[in-house]
């Protein structure tokens, strides 16, 4: 099993003056302590139950690259990109970017999007769910066109692309892992076997859930005739190692559990990341120990 990082809050003591530098040494550090992958939010705003629009929050393909300036091991990645945010040319030439300038280290991640304050305050357009998951399976349709490297036009009912020259292409072979977020049973289970490399899946759900998730993810692909196991199956978690909290005893135990379900790359956040023994606690015990899984 890999274990990746996520980081979605940047209100770390010091204030705006020291999100940057504080960044580079939990990049650093994660690399050190090897996270197999290093994720932020893609959203403009804060979440609401993380405090919204009055905590900091970084535009998530700039944090990308400068966390790829700073690492060298870890692939990196949006958790994920709502379709409604970018123009799906300009999302595939970023994730191209990301890509080439990380040495072939990028995710694409993608899902339909869901904070309408945030896309109503900044002026993005918040289409129903239907319409949304309609242009979340059109950018899957493009994104492999132009990974292809096939040029000729592209049109779908909300996308027209004359010329969709992506260059240069990715490193990643056959392109960066397309990533889909989401646990819907109906349409983005259904689009992950028809279009996706990978899953993610709130691990807080619990067992029996993600097993169902799971279950529903085969059916799909048994309809579609796509092979299951090529489909990588990852979450999303939160854990705090901290005294009077979590141990790493306590983060083996559950990737333990997940790895049973099929689960091969576990995903967490944690509320202290910035004071970097926690990133030091994984590498020493938790990510060895978890290789075995």
């Amino acid at each position: 099993m890999k274990i990746g990082l996520q980081l979605p809050w940047f209100n770390w003591p010091g204030g705006d003056a020291v999100i940057g530098p504080r960044l580079a040494e939990i990049g650093r550090a994660a690399d050190e302590a090897g996270f197999a992958s290093i994720w932020v939010m893609d959203h403009f705003y804060q979440m609401e139950m993380a405090g919204g629009p009055d905590e900091p929050m970084l535009e998530g393909y700039s944090a990308l690259s400068y966390l790829a300036a700073v690492t060298t091991r870890p692939r990196l990645g949006t958790l994920v990109t709502g379709v409604i945010y970018r123009h799906p040319g300009l999302l595939i030439k970023a994730a191209t970017t990301l890509d080439v300038l990380s040495g072939g280290r990028a995710y694409l991640g993608l899902g339909a999007g869901w904070y309408e304050r945030e896309a109503r305050g900044l002026g993005f357009p918040f289409p129903p769910t239907k319409e949304r998951f309609a242009m979340l399976e059109e950018m899957l349709q493009l994104a492999h066109h132009m990974w292809a490297g096939r040029r000729e036009p592209f049109t779908s009912a909300h996308y027209q692309l004359a010329e969709p020259i992506v260059n240069p292409m990715p490193l990643s072979r056959p392109h960066p892992p397309i990533m889909i977020g989401g646990m819907g049973e109906r349409k983005t289970l259904r689009l992950v076997a028809q279009y996706a490399d990978a899953c993610n899946l709130f691990a807080r759900a619990g067992v029996d859930t993600l097993r169902q998730k799971l279950d529903v993810l085969r059916a799909h692909c048994d309809d579609l005739g796509r092979d299951y196991d090529a489909i990588e199956k990852t979450t999303l978690d939160s854990v705090n190692l901290a005294p009077g909290a979590q141990t790493a005893a306590d983060v083996i135990a559950k990737c333990r559990e997940l790895a049973a379900l099929g689960v091969s790359h576990a995903i967490f956040n944690m509320p202290n990341a910035q004071d970097i023994a926690p990133l030091e606690t994984f590498g020493r015990e938790i990510i060895p120990a978890v290789a075995e899984f």
